[in-house]
């Protein structure tokens, strides 16, 4: 994986290879996905605990008690669960996030996928995203995992994105080309 220039990436990148590596030695890396998975939706679904971890006012010790009982209750227990609690003694949660999209990544690289952001104005349906899986596929010549995000503001089309790649073709920038056409015709 390329390193960023980013103190943040870096160490979400170094965090979640050692993790990776810990669950590709246990053979759990499809459970560590699913339980970073399950965090990283209590992360999207708690503005309180999105304050918990990126916030520098609570100790280091309340962010451990907090993060323990959290995991706790959402059933994340052994590497990921054991992890959390690392990450918050070393003052290091506000990272979680990256840490979770570079273990995916990881993960992703290792099974030999690539992953791809998809947003669309509409939700996709489950054919038009195999059909999306199969161009892309043939585009990058690998699996393609999709993350999938709806945006309305596009207004129609996809923006997907793929490593350092972006293809745009919604419905917003070619209007936004449009509109700036006309103004240097006019």
């Amino acid at each position: 994986m390329a390193q960023s220039s980013s103190p943040v990436s870096g160490i979400a990148e170094r965090y979640a290879g050692s993790l990776y590596e810990l669950a590709a030695q246990s053979n759990s890396v499809d459970k560590v996905e699913a339980d970073l998975s399950s965090f990283e939706k209590l992360l999207v679904e708690s503005a309180d605990l999105d304050r918990l971890i990126k916030s520098p006012v609570f100790s280091a010790e309340d962010q451990l008690k907090a993060i323990a009982s959290i995991a706790d209750k959402a059933g994340i227990t052994g590497l990921v669960g054991n992890f959390l609690r690392v990450v918050a003694q070393n003052r290091r949660l506000f990272a979680v996030p990256a840490m979770i999209k570079a273990f995916h990544a990881i993960a992703a690289d290792a099974r030999g996928e690539v992953a791809a952001e998809v947003t669309s104005a509409h939700p996709l349906s489950a054919a038009q995203q195999d059909e999306l899986k199969a161009a892309l596929r043939g585009v990058t010549g690998k699996d393609v995992a999709i993350a999938a995000t709806v945006d309305p503001s596009l207004l129609g089309g996809l923006v997907v994105k793929i490593g350092s790649r972006q293809i745009d073709t919604s419905l917003r920038t070619k209007l936004n080309s449009l509109k700036l056409a006309l103004k240097e015709v006019g």
